[in-house]
């Protein structure tokens, strides 16, 4: 077990991709090392089923079938599809009665899914569905590795090649998961077999958790949900922000960067009349440019919490005049398309409901 993983090594198992290979070879330990090595490839190599690892005898794989430890975390409760095909989202129940969602969007040169870190979310923000749900518990990281699994096995059957990448941007907030998060990226990144630069961790700011990533050496992306470039303003979209107020939000991006040589992504919901005038765009920049940070522009997508508070996406023509206004000053800024709308899959709208 690496250090990265031994935080977590005391959280309870949950599912067969809580079991790093130490983990499954006690579980086996009346089988020889080459059928552990097996098991192990079947199951993050060949993301595979116990019972279709044919190449093991028939007694092993029942056993591996009602083995403690090694059911599915999941049961799938509802798939929906969008975007003629190209958006799929799964609802998916957890053996505690738990729900969370994971969004899998196929473009044309690459495959994203989106992971849930929690179910539910205690962050509260006022434009997001997932935290007017609040907060449920943390997942395990046999739990976010498994939503990626389910991916993977999506993109093999439907013939679009290897999942591309990773995102943890589902319910939950990642960083205040930290002992579970991190060390489901470790593993995605060498048992998955996905590259560091594939996978990003977003955050509304927890300034803690942003620290430790900057200690770490695998250099996956970091994605900061601002919405508000001043601490009033922000207050009230992200209430978080009374905790961890801008000033140390950007310190903290500043110590990743300087520790990773990674460019940091700004996500900003573009919310009409609250967020998307000249002027937040140059406050936008003033925080942006010195650490040579990219926006990505998100049209607020419709939710019954943020309608209630009066919160409305911003016209396509007022996310272009931002863009523009970004640009001019300095500042790299794209707009994210919004994929799965139809299904509440698109950002801000994952509620775990059927």
């Amino acid at each position: 077990m690496s250090e990265d993983e031994a935080d977590n090594h005391e959280l309870a198992l949950v599912s067969r991709y809580d079991l790093g290979r130490d983990e499954l070879e006690e579980l086996l330990s009346d089988e020889p090392s080459y059928r552990v090595n097996q098991v192990f490839d079947g199951f993050y190599r060949r993301l595979a089923e116990p019972g279709e690892l044919t190449e093991l005898p028939r007694a092993l794989r029942d056993q591996l079938e009602v083995a403690p430890g090694l059911a599915p975390a999941f049961h799938c409760v509802a798939e929906s599809v969008a975007d003629r095909g190209s958006t799929v989202k799964w609802l998916l129940g957890t053996s505690d009665g738990k729900r969370i969602e994971t969004v899998l969007m196929r473009y044309r040169d690459r495959t994203t899914v989106c992971v849930s870190s929690q179910a539910g979310c205690a962050m509260g923000c006022s434009f997001c569905a997932t935290g007017d749900a609040g907060f449920g518990r943390q997942l395990s990281s046999g739990e976010i590795i498994e939503q990626v699994v389910v991916a993977a096995r999506r993109c093999r059957s439907e013939r679009w090649g290897q999942l591309g990448n990773v995102v943890l941007m589902g319910m939950g907030e990642p960083l205040a998961n930290f002992d579970a998060v991190w060390p489901a990226v470790v593993r995605m990144n060498r048992d998955l077999e996905l590259a560091a630069r594939h996978l990003t961790i977003s955050t509304v700011g927890v300034v803690p958790g942003i620290r430790q990533l900057a200690g770490k050496t695998l250099q996956v992306n970091l994605a900061v949900s601002l919405h508000a470039a001043n601490d009033l303003l922000r207050d009230q979209l992200v209430p978080l922000n009374r905790r961890y107020p801008l000033g140390m939000v950007m310190e903290a991006c500043e110590e990743y960067r300087a520790s990773t040589g990674r460019r940091i992504s700004f996500e900003w919901a573009c919310i009409e009349d609250v967020n998307d005038r000249p002027a937040d765009a140059f406050e936008l920049a003033a925080l942006a440019r010195p650490l040579g940070a990219h926006v990505n522009l998100i049209p607020l997508n419709p939710t019954a919490g943020g309608l209630s508070r009066g919160l409305r996406g911003s016209a396509r023509a007022r996310v272009l005049s931002l863009q523009a206004w970004l640009r001019q000053a300095g500042v790299n800024a794209t707009i994210r398309e919004n994929r799965g709308r139809s299904i509440s899959a698109a950002c801000g709208q994952l509620a775990a409901r059927a």
